[in-house]
């Protein structure tokens, strides 16, 4: 079963601080790939209330089912690639027999009761940066759109303390960065009130 923990740190940008960002990291336009998130729930919100999240990516051509759990340290995240689907497909997509299957049902959620919640679309750029990976997120989602800052690492402590002295080095404060899914379920409900 396709598994991995996820060890990440994030945080919301303006604007000005991602084009500062992009000149710091030597990102030009050419180096930021398209990637679609297309989000999943049960109607009650399920996955959602155990802090979980799960979604179909789309990039580079490849789809990928992707739960994300949480774990002692960090995410425990399973992916299963699954065959191409047009937009439609994915609205009445229904999940497959599989690693997530086996996990949903390990969370008690019956697969079936799955369905689709909408459509997160991120232009990314990612490069090495002191043992990790720097990640720069323009989202689009819902006619609202925003800009962020991931750190991807193997080691909790030392990613910690790199993330917040390239915040400090750059003058960006610090703000509590829900992930994208939860951004995006806000937003939602924000919208349909």
């Amino acid at each position: 079963m396709p598994q991995e923990i996820e060890i990440e740190f994030k945080n919301l940008l303006l604007k000005e601080e991602f084009d500062r960002l992009m000149d710091y990291f030597e990102f030009t336009l050419d180096d930021f790939i398209t990637q679609s998130n297309f989000y999943f729930d049960t109607p009650s919100f399920s996955l959602k209330e155990k802090g979980s999240a799960l979604r179909v990516r789309q990039k580079s051509g490849q789809y990928v089912l992707t739960l994300k759990e949480p774990a002692e340290i960090g995410l425990l995240e399973t992916h299963q690639v699954i065959e191409e689907l047009s937009p439609q497909e994915l609205k009445r997509f229904k999940i497959p027999a599989g690693s997530v299957s086996v996990q949903l049902q390990k969370l008690g959620i019956n697969p079936i009761d799955i369905v689709y919640f909408g459509r997160l679309s991120t232009d990314r750029a990612e490069k090495k940066y002191r043992h990790g990976l720097i990640v720069l997120d323009h989202s689009r989602y819902l006619k609202k759109e925003d800009f962020e800052i991931e750190y991807e690492v193997t080691d909790e402590l030392a990613g910690r303390q790199i993330f917040y002295e390239l915040l400090d080095e750059m003058q960006i404060d610090i703000r509590e960065t829900k992930n994208k899914i939860r951004r995006f379920y806000e937003e939602k409900t924000r919208i349909n009130g």
